[in-house]
């Protein structure tokens, strides 16, 4: 396929949409703890059955995608989150919200894998680092709104305005005790206007190359013997899981250490930790156009094994800043080790962006652990299991060899060599 900016801003469009979809079930946590009385085992499940699909649906996904086309699987993703979002939305309990989640899941994953190797394709191979952090810097912004919404919609509907006919609506269908399930109304309708949006779109004809195209089973298979894979593999599930680790559990981790109002301050956090990515979205764009993506990896993990440490054992006022800060140093993590995986093989990337993608399952593991160490040994304790995922994706820095580095500007150039200089 050719250069397309147009496949390009479809793609930056649905990583909004995903992320406005997936990153609210942080702040949603306090509520659905109270909402239908549970453990914090019991609560991780949630999380668990959203990014569970992930394991359950990718590779199955590039396979559809060699069948049906990217048009067609896109629109089945976006029809799958409609109905995962409707059964929340019409039964509001804890099974119901089970099924739902694993539905939106798995509708988001199927995206995941369509818009990965487009992503690559169409802006560049050689710019696939600094398209992923731009899709990344609108991922974060649009998990900094969500929450947002979701105060907003909560606060909106205690006050019974009658003149918000928006509002006056949904407080007919929603349930006085669990107002957040007004979200999953509004996911509903946001899922309809994407199907709409890509049914009357003008896809371009895409033609992946051999080594873009997701692959049969046997090439996965093939793939997954191979060592850098595997590492790879395993960065993606750390990664995947700290920042889902964080994100989840930072509503309740201050209501239960500083009684944080969950709706409100919590609900702040959660969307300054995603605000505070795009932030550092928009640094990591800078970064690696003038740094070894290797480097800049390390760097943002260390600093965010610094600010994690600050939120959990410091005071109040030091968490409602440094656990906004993981988000800002975890910004550039996912782009970097997902181009530096693709990078790092010579062919069938297609196939390793599906076994990529199956990764995210991270965050479904993750926040369990943190749950169940969480019942047995307190939520901080819980929380320290994200000094392990952290630790291997700073060792992804040092071990890394990419077969393409990130393309880099040079603010300085040498001058010819003279008398004065000795050769290089």
């Amino acid at each position: 396929m050719k250069r397309s900016k147009y496949i390009v801003g479809l793609i930056i469009l649905i990583f909004f949409v995903i992320s406005f979809l997936t990153n609210v079930i942080g702040p949603l946590m306090p509520d659905m703890i109270n909402g239908f009385s549970l453990s914090f085992t019991l609560a991780a499940v949630l999380p668990f059955s959203f990014f569970i699909a992930y394991g359950v649906i990718s590779i199955p996904s590039g396979i559809l995608i060699e069948k049906y086309k990217e048009k067609t699987v896109v629109v089945a993703a976006f029809v799958v989150a409609f109905f995962g979002s409707l059964i929340l939305a019409i039964f509001p309990d804890y099974l119901s919200a089970i099924g739902s989640l694993f539905l939106i899941g798995c509708g988001m994953a199927m995206l995941q894998v369509v818009i990965n190797p487009l992503l690559r394709t169409a802006g560049g191979e050689e710019h696939y680092a600094f398209y992923s952090i731009l899709a990344q810097l609108v991922f974060g912004l649009a998990s900094f709104i969500s929450p947002l919404v979701y105060s907003g919609l909560v606060q909106g509907l205690a006050r019974e305005n009658s003149h918000n006919a928006f509002l006056s609506l949904l407080s007919r269908h929603v349930p006085a005790s669990l107002p957040w399930i007004s979200l999953y109304w509004l996911f509903t309708g946001i899922s309809l206007v994407m199907i709409l949006i890509v049914l009357i779109s003008r896809f371009p004809k895409v033609e992946l190359s051999v080594e873009e195209k997701p692959g049969a089973v046997a090439t996965q298979i093939m793939l997954i013997k191979q060592r850098v894979v595997i590492l790879f593999f395993i960065a993606m599930l750390c990664y995947v899981g700290t920042e889902q680790g964080v994100a989840n559990w930072i509503s309740q981790f201050l209501s239960t250490y500083h009684g944080v109002d969950p709706q409100k301050t919590g609900a702040d956090t959660v969307a300054y930790f995603w605000g505070l990515m795009t932030a550092g979205g928009l640094l990591g764009l800078v970064l690696v156009k003038l740094m070894d993506s290797r480097r800049v990896l390390i760097l943002f993990t260390a600093l965010a094994m610094v600010c994690l440490s600050a939120g959990l054992f410091g005071t109040v006022r030091v968490a409602l800043v440094a656990f906004p800060m993981v988000g800002f140093f975890a910004s550039v993590l996912f782009p970097i080790i997902f181009s530096l995986a693709l990078n790092s093989v010579t062919a069938h990337h297609g196939a390793f962006s599906g076994i990529m993608v199956t990764g995210i399952i991270g965050g479904a593991i993750a926040p369990l652990v943190i749950g169940w160490l969480g019942d047995h040994f307190g939520l901080r304790a819980g929380m320290c299991f994200l000094y392990l995922t952290l630790g291997y994706i700073l060792s992804v820095g040092f071990w890394a060899r990419p077969i393409i580095a990130n393309k880099t500007i040079r603010l300085f150039r040498p001058k010819k060599h003279d008398k004065y200089n000795l050769p290089s």
